[in-house]
């Protein structure tokens, strides 16, 4: 409403000066650039927009200092006060009077414009200690309100001016004048110290005009907000309440909102000073108790009517007021709401810790199972390993059978064929054997003798034979007529053993036999494959391994410092299962050697110092046990709350219920020594009585003669630990055994490996040679290997490639289990625990054995015998699984145990998410950037073409607006704050849940500016 008025005031003023004048001609430019400075500093601009100033045109500029020039008010401040003192003065006459007060108005209207256009001197120089304009300006808007809020008058001639005045726009425009003052720092503080000023405004709410009612009310909303400003505002309707006699404070007000209904601006300001002055206080109580005052003057009944206004200013401030109102009954049921929510959260947190619990068990419980499968598995493949071994000597022995039956078949139809041959001479009857001798001509032809020797159907020339073959000798079969045989000597009558082999015969001699040879011997062995294939090489003549080709890069690519594993140490492993050759023709090694190429083508020890007590004399009585060791085991001895008797009974008998494990424990501390066993028995051996002894020298006595009291405390000791310790170590195994298990087992980690493998060659080769595996401690480099650009690791490039190219493989951690709770066991302590409970479980048994009458040993060797059993199983089981994966991935376990072993896989799967997540968020990054590149190349050149025009233009818009709307400077960036205030108040309404005294109002974090003085 008040910027309303303003500008009413600023229309009538334009119109009574006319139009806009013509412009005068420019001065020489030194007189130009000396007004230009002299109106810039009248401005009160920022350093930044001076300087942009500066940079204008000589026209630009002459035409601001014309603007500026125009809308600056000649008369100095003594001139308006002056007129308002002769308006004042009671000895003016009715009829001067008349005259004056008809340029009242006028006068005003010139001094709210100078008030708001001129800079802070010229406002500085109205308020000062000669002039006192507030006082005047305070005394005239008095006076002008004595018709209607003043009882007792001076005189009736003041009553009658005050009616004259009253009737006029007087007391509009006083209040503007004021609500300039107040725009600024120092105005603002003198009109709140005026001890007058603000009642009086608060006493313009009975002028009759609801336009002038409406302006007081948001000038009055904009002081609440300020700090200390509502304790100022209460104090004024304080005082309108005691001037008007009203019976309760704010009833006035109610009367002009529900009797102005038909004017919307006032019912909006009035609304929004109601919500203002009710909710703009941080005492709850105090809220309420403003609320209350409004509640008994029927507003809540009244905004009831108004919810149906078709104004919707009106409904908006209404609705404001409405959220801020404070229900006691509801804020009640919230609370105890809020209790209750409390009470169900600690339930809630009880019920989660149980079901923390409880998961826990599960896991536990789940975890034991997959250890038991696992176990089951590694027990069936052991036994389906002796099988495939039976099967294959199975196999090759029926291989072996089936060739040395064919070759016995083959033997047998050879000697058939040849029994046949024979036949068929004797048939024919007749052999001629020609034989050269030596020198001599042809021999004579003798028959053979009839019948045939029997040697001749003997197997061993057909092998001799088949030997002979083999070799490449000419061995003779005993067949006559043989071609190219040697000659054999003459028979003797008698069968002979078999002769040696003739010798070769001389040249022209020759043997012809009429029969056929028999059949060729079969071929000899093969050569050993790969003897001529240089390509390949042995592992100590187990298994062939190819050798790897270097790779020739475009770029010089860094130096992946793997540590790699020796060709004869892959055999067994998972590198002699996979092949990184393949993994490259599957990748883009351009784009990775465009990423990677190269630019340039021990703990503190805490040592604890023992300080060394002397030792302490005992008192003077007679014991005998040292001072300090008597008075520690009578400690222990009132803890237990049992008679020595019943303490060292327990212990004969292993009772554990009556002395519990805790005591047990302290008890092992003071096992008697040799010393005090002497001193005891000596004591004994006087026959000194025994009730003269203290209790601690009495149980001392009866504690010694407990026969292997060593033994028997260390039972005792291990069967109360028996059950925890069996619970700590259980899980401990069982966590090995599934993570060893899991990650022998990982198909897709043994891809990932490959992968690894594949891109460290590619990387290595030309340099140092391909490699055939790599230590798990080369893991943790691939965050070291960067690209040129320094922003990626070779770790990103692989989470890139395995999940474009073998998306399957990206979740491969999900196959691995358990493996942090493998990390963190100590396999060597667990396994030492483990003989300890067997070494304990060995002690108590031959304690049962010479005490079988013993039922407590004997109910604790039944009920945890097999439970030791399967815990031992379990420690081998844990140990030989270990052993494997450490052996699959060519270490040795000896110098990597589980707690460097599994961290290396936590490690690598930790960073192996988190380039997953880089990778998603530079992609996303990317993306972004890509479509705000495109939106600024849209609109670069627009931008660009109206970058420097629409600066200016802004600037000049500014000014105008300073000089022909709001007309007010702003001084040091602490001026204007009551302006601000109104302003923002007519766009947000306020809301008190974000209110803060001096920036209560503001809804927007953006406007959250402190406009308090």
């Amino acid at each position: 409403m008040g910027n309303a008025e303003s500008m009413d005031a600023q229309l009538t003023d334009f119109r009574a000066r006319g139009s806009k004048p013509p412009k005068l001609p420019m001065p020489d430019p030194a007189e130009l650039e000396e007004r230009f400075a002299i109106a810039l500093n009248s401005m009160n601009l920022p350093p930044d927009k001076v300087r942009l100033l500066r940079q204008y045109d000589n026209e630009k500029k002459w035409e601001l200092i014309c603007d500026q020039e125009r809308f600056q008010v000649k008369n100095p401040p003594h001139t308006y006060i002056q007129k308002l003192r002769s308006f004042l003065d009671p000895a003016v006459t009715r009829k001067k009077f008349r005259r004056r007060v008809q340029e009242s108005t006028q006068v005003l209207r010139e001094l709210e414009i100078s008030l708001r256009t001129n800079h802070i001197g010229w406002v500085r120089e109205f308020l000062n200690e000669d002039n006192k304009g507030l006082d005047v300006l305070v005394e005239y808007l008095s006076f002008a309100q004595y018709a209607v809020t003043s009882n007792t008058l001076p005189s009736r001639r003041t009553l009658k001016n005050s009616r004259l005045v009253c009737r006029k726009d007087d007391v509009h425009v006083c209040i503007m004048c004021l609500r300039a003052i107040m725009n600024y720092q120092y105005g603002f503080n003198m009109v709140m110290s005026h001890p007058h000023a603000v009642n009086e405004i608060a006493l313009s709410l009975n002028n009759k005009n609801p336009r002038t009612k409406a302006l007081v009310l948001e000038l009055l909303a904009a002081v609440c907000l300020v700090r200390g400003g509502h304790e100022i505002i209460l104090a004024a309707f304080d005082h309108f309440k005691e001037v008007c006699s009203e019976s309760q404070r704010f009833e006035k007000l109610m009367e002009h909102f529900k009797n102005e209904d038909n004017n919307i601006d006032f019912m909006v300001a009035c609304m929004q000073f109601i919500n203002i002055v009710v909710h703009s206080v941080e005492d709850m109580n105090f809220r309420v108790h403003l609320q209350y005052d409004f509640t008994k003057l029927a507003l809540d009944d009244y905004l009831e009517r108004l919810k149906h206004t078709e104004s919707d200013k009106l409904k908006v401030q209404i609705q404001a007021y409405l959220d801020n109102l404070f229900d006691v009954g509801t804020l009640l049921e919230d609370a105890e709401t809020k209790n209750a929510a409390l009470e169900r959260v600690e339930e809630l947190e009880e019920s989660l810790s149980h079901m923390t619990d409880k998961l826990l068990e599960t896991e536990n419980e789940a975890m034991s199972k997959i250890v038991e499968l696992e176990k089951q598995l590694m027990q069936k493949n052991k036994e389906l390993d002796a099988v495939r071994v039976v099967y294959r000597d199975a196999s090759s022995q029926v291989h072996t059978l089936r060739r040395i039956v064919r070759e016995k078949d083959e033997t047998i139809q050879r000697q058939s064929t040849l029994e046949k041959k024979i036949h068929e001479l004797e048939h024919r009857g007749s052999l001629q054997i020609q034989v050269r001798g030596e020198g001599d001509g042809e021999g004579d032809v003798s028959p053979l003798p009839s019948p045939p020797q029997p040697m001749a159907l003997s197997p061993c020339p057909d092998a001799m034979a088949l030997a002979g073959a083999c070799a490449g000798a000419a061995y003779s079969s005993g067949i006559p007529n043989g071609p190219s045989a040697a000659l054999a000597p003459p028979l003797p009558p008698p069968p002979p053993p078999p002769p040696p082999p003739p010798p070769l015969p001389p040249p022209g001699h020759s043997i012809e036999i009429s029969a056929p040879l028999p059949p060729p011997p079969p071929p000899c062995a093969p050569p050993l494959p790969g003897s001529g294939t240089p390509t390949v090489i042995f592992n100590s003549g187990l298994t062939a391994v190819k050798i790897k080709k270097p790779i020739k890069t475009k770029f010089r690519l860094p130096v992946f410092n793997w540590v790699a594993l020796k060709p004869n140490q892959i055999n067994g492993t998972v590198f002699n299962e996979i092949d990184d050759e393949k993994i490259l023709e599957d990748l883009n090694v351009d784009e990775f050697e465009e990423m990677f190429k190269t630019k340039a083508q021990g703990p503190a020890i805490d040592m604890t110092m023992q300080k060394q007590k002397a030792p302490q004399k005992g008192p003077n009585k007679v014991s005998l046990l040292e001072a300090n060791r008597a008075k520690n085991l009578a400690i222990t001895l009132r803890k237990a709350g049992k008679s020595p008797e019943e303490i060292c009974k327990a212990i004969q008998t292993f009772d554990l219920r009556t002395v519990p494990l805790d005591f047990v424990e302290c008890l092992m501390r003071f096992m008697p020594t040799e010393s005090e066993v002497k001193v005891l028995r000596q004591y004994e051996r006087e026959r000194r009585p025994m009730d003269g002894l203290t209790d601690e020298d009495r149980f001392m006595m009866l504690f010694s003669k407990i026969e292997r009291l060593p033994q028997r405390m260390t039972i005792m000791a291990f069967m109360g630990n028996f059950s925890d310790s069996l619970q700590m170590l259980t899980p401990q195994l069982h966590a090995i055994i599934a993570a060893s298990v899991s990650i022998k087992s990982s198909q897709k980690l043994k891809k990932i490996l490959e992968i690894i493998l594949a891109l460290g060659n590619y990387m290595n080769s030309s340099k140092r040679g391909a490699v055939y595996g790599f230590k798990l401690q080369s893991l943790d480099l691939l965050l070291e290997t960067k690209s040129t650009d320094r922003k990626k690791t070779l770790l990103h490039y692989i989470a890139n490639v395995v999940k474009e190219k073998y998306p399957v493989v990206s979740i491969f951690y999900n196959e691995l289990h358990y493996i942090e709770k493998a990390a963190a066991v100590s396999l060597e302590n667990v396994l030492l625990d483990v003989k300890e409970l067997q070494r304990g479980m060995d002690l108590t048994r031959r304690e049962y054995s010479m005490h079988g009458h013993n039922s407590l040993l004997k109910d604790f060797i039944h009920h945890n015998e097999a439970r030791l059993k399967k815990l031992l199983d379990d420690a081998r089981i844990a140990q030989d699984a270990f052993d494997d994966v450490v052996k699959f991935f060519g270490e040795s376990p000896k110098t990597m145990p589980p707690s460097v072993f599994f961290p290396v896989f936590v490690r690598f799967i930790k960073s192996y998410r988190q380039a997953n997540e880089e990778n998603e968020q530079r992609k996303r990054q990317e993306q972004l950037m890509m479509e705000k590149l495109l939106e600024q190349e849209a609109m670069m050149e627009e931008q660009e073409s109206q970058q420097g025009k629409r600066q200016q233009q802004e600037l000049i818009s500014e000014l105008r607006k300073r000089q022909g709307k709001d007309s007010r400077h702003v001084y040091e960036g602490k001026d204007g704050a009551i302006e601000d205030i109104i302003t923002v108040l007519k766009t947000v309404p306020f809301t008190a849940r974000s209110a803060k005294r001096g920036s209560r109002f503001f809804c927007d974090p953006a406007l959250s500016e402190d406009f308090h003085y």
